[in-house]
């Protein structure tokens, strides 16, 4: 699994989690505060800009109809999802009157969400936020109609393609406001995962292109063709949910493997269960301030829940023995990082990678480690953590044979580690939050 997986599973979970909400708090000023904005543009546009076509009210109510119906193709991206409206969205730019289109657009999106909100998909609460979804299609109005280009031409072709620009602006900008405020989502981020929208949108531009041509030439009713294609996508659409819910519920399913192989652990010896969790949260925060990302974070997570699996093949005289270890005890216990490999890589998928970081969990910096020999980076960054969270974590607390080491001499014991069993950056990290 991919780390842009990974992250785009936690995303389309944030997202349907929060459609499902009230608003509250910073979200809902957020979010009514990009809707007023919008609405008020919106507003003006018609009032303010010239207008060089009437509106009738027929194909005003084809093109609301056809709009909704391809609403309905939602293809989830990230936290939220696009839609082919591009597809009428272009004719709606030359069929009718231009600076009204970012109104008409709102309401024909409003139409589309009443049916998320029948359904259930979507919180009723968030019906004000349909308007600040909207603002994508402020820029291409302003743009053709402050070119002059309000009357289709194929010689006004550049104004076009800059209208298709300003599409992307004005709704990349909206979304990046409302990303940043809510979850402090870095630009660069929010650009990667609006690129597949504004990809599609580039490719239906063009069909949405001709379709306005020949409508123009012919009839309005001309629209209607977009809706075979708008089926297909819808089809498409509902396909890639259903995979993505698979993926999801695979996902939530080795999450629910290692939760069950840790509640064994614990079962199996009291003492190791609430040490492997403690070393969790140990490990998760330095992973947090290190900067891996979403896949390898989830690495370890699973990889300190159960980096001593294994020992539940130990045998409970060696587990609980108290006082150090003689030669062949120690060679059995040492196997406990090769089993539990065995172990994950048996359940397979995300498990079995999580397996060869468990494998490394008692590895050394310089090498002196079991059961390979690894060296510095040869060891993932994942088990180098998992390793120096678990020395530590295993110091401060009571073990059958001693009792917990203060704090101060703890981390003492770290620094005078650091470059041979531990990794020095990992190190210097832990010490920090701890």
């Amino acid at each position: 699994m991919s780390t842009q997986t990974v992250e785009q599973e936690a995303l389309v979970v944030r997202g349907r989690d929060r459609a499902l909400l009230r608003p509250r708090g910073r979200e809902r000023w957020v979010e009514t505060s990009v809707a007023a904005a919008f609405l008020a543009v919106a507003i003006a546009m018609p009032l303010l800009l010239p207008s060089e076509r009437s509106m009738d009210p027929t194909t005003l109510a084809l093109l609301i109809g056809i709009y909704v119906f391809a609403s309905r193709a939602q293809f989830e991206i990230a936290d939220g999802y696009t839609v082919p409206t591009e597809l009428v969205l272009v004719p709606m730019l030359f069929l009718l009157p231009t600076p009204a289109v970012p109104l008409i657009v709102s309401l024909s999106w409003g139409i589309g969400k009443l049916f998320d909100q029948a359904s259930g998909e979507a919180s009723v609460h968030r019906a004000v936020h349909v308007f600040g979804d909207c603002w994508h299609a402020v820029g291409p109005a302003l743009v053709i109609v402050l070119a002059g280009a309000q009357v289709f031409a194929w010689d006004h072709w550049p104004v076009y393609v800059a209208a298709l620009l300003a599409q992307f602006a004005f709704d990349f900008a909206a979304t990046e406001i409302r990303s940043r405020l809510l979850d402090g989502t870095p630009i660069r981020a929010q650009l990667r995962m609006q690129v597949s929208v504004y990809a599609l949108d580039g490719a239906l531009a063009p069909i949405g292109m001709l379709t306005a041509y020949a409508a123009i030439l012919l009839d309005p009713a001309i629209c209607l063709l977009t809706l075979p294609l708008a089926t297909v996508l819808a089809q498409l659409s509902q396909e890639r949910r259903a995979r993505i819910d698979q993926a999801l519920e695979l996902s939530s399913a080795y999450q629910g493997t290692a939760m069950l192989l840790g509640d064994v652990v614990e079962a199996d010896d009291a003492y190791t269960g609430s040490h492997s969790r403690g070393v969790v949260e140990l490990s998760l925060a330095v992973a947090e301030e290190l900067g891996l990302d979403s896949r390898q974070k989830r690495n370890v997570e699973f990889a300190a829940l159960l980096h001593d699996v294994g020992k539940i093949a130990v045998p409970k005289e060696i587990i609980n023995k108290p006082g150090p270890l003689d030669d062949e005890e120690w060679k059995i216990m040492k196997q406990h990082t090769i089993e539990g490999e065995r172990m994950l890589q048996q359940v397979g998928g995300v498990l079995a990678e999580v397996g060869r970081i468990v494998r490394a969990s008692h590895e050394d910096y310089d090498g002196s480690g079991y059961p390979d020999g690894l060296v510095g980076e040869e060891i993932p960054i994942e088990a180098r953590i998992v390793t120096c969270c678990d020395a530590y974590s295993a110091m401060t607390t009571t073990r059958s044979y001693r009792k917990a080491m203060p704090i101060e001499k703890a981390i003492a014991e770290l620094e005078s580690c650091a470059g041979r069993q531990f990794d020095p950056e990992v190190t210097q990290v832990l010490i920090s939050l701890v």
